[in-house]
């Protein structure tokens, strides 16, 4: 597995919001993002959101975004919009769901997938990415060791 890209965001921009406006919170990538244990990534909108809380970083995979793009003519779809803290390639996130596994000596519980919502019609600027993404909507884990994971180019 590689990592693509990394985000993290200071606040919530869909998560919460039902009912109201998106919020305007940046996402930022960056180089790379300390894990802490059990709390979730350091800078990030859902850091010690909840104690052992399912979504302490979350997972999308790039040839998923590739998929959409392509099939739904979304040519200026960007990685970003999935609002997932870690972008990977080269791994079916849905198998590990229920397994811990490792990303550079950085362990994770897979939890649950990130399951999709209409806030995806918004995100990605089309009325099908919801039901597009259902089933490839990216992984939420938790942090089971401290860590720092990098962006490889």
């Amino acid at each position: 597995m590689r990592i693509r890209h990394l985000f993290i965001s200071p606040g919530h921009n869909f998560y919460g919001q039902h009912g109201q406006p998106a919020g305007s919170h940046p996402l930022l990538e960056v180089p790379q993002v300390e894990c802490v244990a059990g709390r979730g990534l350091r800078g990030d909108r859902f850091f010690d959101y909840q104690p052992d809380y399912k979504g302490q970083i979350t997972f999308f995979a790039a040839e998923i975004i590739t998929a959409m793009k392509q099939e739904l003519r979304l040519a200026e779809a960007t990685p970003a919009a999935t609002r997932r803290n870690v972008i990977t390639e080269g791994v079916d996130l849905n198998t590990l769901v229920g397994q811990e596994f490792e990303i550079q000596g950085v362990r994770f519980g897979g939890v649950e997938e990130c399951r999709p919502c209409y806030w995806m019609n918004h995100a990605f600027r089309h009325e099908q990415a919801e039901t597009w993404l259902k089933g490839n909507g990216g992984l939420r884990a938790r942090i089971l060791t401290d860590g720092i994971l990098k962006r490889e180019t």
